[in-house]
């Protein structure tokens, strides 16, 4: 038998954090499970303890809101091995969209503009999205039309890489539009 289960406060996931084995079990009844996924049917807590320690096992609860709740036999240690795998996992599965920030000013200069692009075609290849920041300051604000222009440009040479998430708003004294990857 492994013993109690680690009550350290580093390391918890949503896994490990509310095991409950042996006499840690608060329920009178359980439904038990035996070490070859068997059920072994409803029993009190005592009964199962004392089946799990004649064959050298742990007692671990495992579905605490079933009613009754569900335990079975196996050792904690391997369990909690096993869960933290299966988070691990979960986790490598899991992908995370970033958002990507580009500024531009209406002014920009031809090699400047270029260079934007390519990074602009560099992070919707990769996967991430697009967040435009058309920067206009003082008087610029009057001459919009010089960011349209640019916003348009950015749709005609890169317009079959992604698609627009969010159309182009004014917000203060900018103009931002968020563009996502085709799929």
């Amino acid at each position: 038998m492994s013993g109690r289960p680690d009550t350290s406060k580093g390391g918890e996931n949503i896994f490990t954090k509310r095991i409950r084995i042996n006499e840690a079990i608060r329920a009178m009844e359980v439904r038990v499970i035996d070490e070859t996924g068997q059920q072994a049917g409803v029993m009190t807590v005592q009964e199962a303890l004392k089946i799990a320690r004649e064959k050298g096992l742990d007692l671990i609860q495992i579905a605490e809101s079933a009613i009754p709740p569900v335990c079975k036999f196996g050792e904690y240690g391997k369990y909690k091995y096993e869960l933290e795998k299966r988070e691990k996992l979960l986790k490598k599965k899991q992908r995370v969209i970033e958002v990507k920030e580009v500024r531009i000013r209406p002014q920009i200069s031809e090699h400047d503009l270029q260079i934007k692009m390519r990074n602009i075609r560099r992070f919707l290849e990769e996967g991430c999205r697009v967040k435009i920041n058309l920067v206009f300051k003082g008087r610029q604000m009057e001459h919009q039309e010089l960011g349209s222009k640019i916003l348009q440009r950015l749709e005609t040479e890169l317009g079959s890489l992604f698609i627009v998430e969010q159309q182009p708003r004014l917000e203060g004294t900018s103009r931002i539009a968020i563009l996502a990857p085709k799929r």
